[in-house]
């Protein structure tokens, strides 16, 4: 990172994604504009310090669920145009309801 702060355009095709208990997760920007919530902290207009440091740090999130919702944003990434079926994104059974309140919070595309 440049000593003023900013990114340069390469690293900026990335996103750091941080979890509760310190799992850090790079992942394409573009992966992660699906989540609304994501999108808005990343915005370049938006004053937020995410869109400065290209880093989000989700508190109420845990490295196994945040691993899983990085899964989810490729899966939608790589079917999002795609106008026929595709397979079922699968989520096990124990973490169902944990990921549904999480998608609720970052505003995914369900």
């Amino acid at each position: 990172m440049a000593a003023s702060g900013n990114i340069g355009s390469t690293e900026r095709e990335y996103v750091l994604l941080v979890s509760s208990d310190g799992y850090e997760f790079s992942i394409l920007r573009s992966a992660a504009m699906i989540s609304g919530t994501l999108r808005g902290m990343l915005s370049e207009s938006s004053n937020f310090v995410e869109a400065r440091q290209n880093r989000v740090e989700l508190h109420g999130i845990s490295g196994v669920l945040l691993e899983k919702v990085c899964e989810y944003l490729y899966y939608n990434l790589k079917h999002q145009n795609n106008p026929g079926t595709f397979p079922s994104f699968d989520v096990p059974p124990e973490m169902a309801l944990e990921l549904l309140v999480t998608a609720d919070y970052l505003d995914g595309k369900v």
